[in-house]
């Protein structure tokens, strides 16, 4: 019972309101499942929800918005002309852009995503993509907002047309607040004045999700398997590949060899020429096109040896890593960012670009050497544990994200 006399506790001070959770707008021209398009979907579902909340906008329908349906992620579709989404990197979309109909149509789109930032009350927007960049920069300009442009692509000669690349550069100056560069190959292509306005952050894997074991050497017949995993497309080298298959299989004779992944769009008919070339190379009976696969990584797994066979440097090198983390033995060509990854002869081998000459002789050294092999691979999947996770990654883009909006909220400059 309380006295007449009893002294009333003070009132509590109520503290500084809780900080309203941020929404991050993601940005994606395709739906197409790509390596960026994985990366993104790895970094929205590991998001820490109780300070960021995500939105995805894409700008086609595919496997990449059921996936991220499947996860609970609010997506959104704002379809934009085929034309524009369907352009190879090497336009952007540019020769599209310069007919009237579709300047108009772009201009639409950049009026109405703007409108959606300021509806949804989007503190972020992060753009996943070259095109999206574009769009989404000039939206998030527009809304008052700011933007990360998440680079994937190597902004250089040897990638884009010069034109293409010059242009790209140029805008980077504008349009983003902060630019992301999934490799210092990547970022070292855009050429900045001020290489602090772009951070590198690679693009992690879960590691926990991918088995790990000796490369599985002792089928019942004794066939080794050498694999490539990629799109189909000339700049991926599978071409090579095949001409180091007719090399390997000279000395290796139950080596079978698997190309697993799917062209897009224009690169169809590359897919006829690799088809073409291993018949007139002989090995045609040995060579599976597995085409677009939903268990890539099991079938990754069962590999002796990983090869990567890209001509022109990789921005990144995604597939390597999920090999590497598999403790899979890789055989690399050496640029872009791969070599970022792989360390020769530590964590994997690295080869000339279009050697295929080097490329055979590597790939059968691992199968000559099962020791060395098995080194390599416990080596790579060690590298990966130590550089490359989920987790590193959104902790890294988490901390940009905090930096950015702590600014803005101070009203300082980006």
């Amino acid at each position: 019972m309380t006295s007449a006399f009893s002294i009333a506790a003070p009132p509590i001070a109520a503290g500084p309101p809780a900080p309203r959770t941020q929404r991050i707008l993601f940005v994606d021209h395709t739906a197409a499942m790509g390596g960026g398009e994985l990366a993104l979907l790895e970094l929205v579902r590991r998001l820490d929800r109780s300070r960021y909340q995500p939105l995805v906008v894409l700008f086609s329908h595919g496997a990449l918005e059921h996936r991220l349906r499947q996860a609970g992620i609010d997506t959104r579709v704002m379809p934009l002309d085929d034309r524009v989404v369907r352009a190879k990197k090497n336009s952007l979309g540019i020769a599209s852009l310069l007919r009237p109909d579709d300047v108009a149509a772009v201009l639409r789109h950049v009026l109405r995503l703007a409108r959606l930032i300021r509806r949804q009350r989007i503190d972020l927007v992060h753009a996943n993509s070259l095109k999206a960049d574009l769009i989404a920069g000039a939206a998030a300009r527009l809304a008052g907002v700011p933007v990360i442009w998440h680079v994937r692509d190597r902004i250089a000669d040897d990638y884009l047309p010069p034109r293409v690349a010059r242009a790209f550069r140029i805008l980077c100056r504008v349009l983003p607040t902060r630019l992301v560069a999934n490799s210092h190959a990547t970022r070292r292509s855009l050429r900045l004045a001020r290489p602090d306005r772009c951070a590198v952050v690679y693009s992690g894997i879960d590691p926990g999700c991918l088995s790990a074991g000796p490369p599985p050497r002792t089928t019942a017949d004794g066939t080794f398997r050498v694999g490539l995993v990629g799109r189909l497309a000339r700049w991926k080298g599978q071409h090579i590949f095949l001409r180091a298959a007719a090399q390997i299989a000279q000395r290796f004779p139950q080596c079978r060899f698997q190309i697993i992944g799917a062209a897009l769009f224009d690169d169809r008919d590359y897919e006829a020429e690799l088809r073409r070339l291993a018949a007139s190379l002989g090995i045609a009976d040995r060579v599976e096109f597995l085409g677009h696969r939903n268990d890539v990584l099991c079938l990754m797994a069962q590999l002796d040896v990983l090869v990567h066979a890209s001509i022109t440097g990789e921005p990144f090198g995604q597939v390597v890593v999920q090999g590497m983390a598999q403790g899979r033995p890789v055989v690399a060509t050496d640029g872009g960012g791969v070599r970022e990854i792989v360390r020769h002869g530590v964590s994997g081998l690295l080869v000339p670009m279009g050697d295929a000459d080097a490329m055979a002789h590597a790939v059968c050294r691992l199968l000559a050497d099962p020791a060395l092999a098995a080194t390599l691979g416990r080596a790579a999947r060690a590298c990966v544990l130590e550089r490359f996770t989920i987790d590193r990654t959104v902790a890294q883009v988490q901390a940009l994200y905090a930096a950015l909006l702590r600014r803005r909220r101070r009203g300082q400059p980006p």
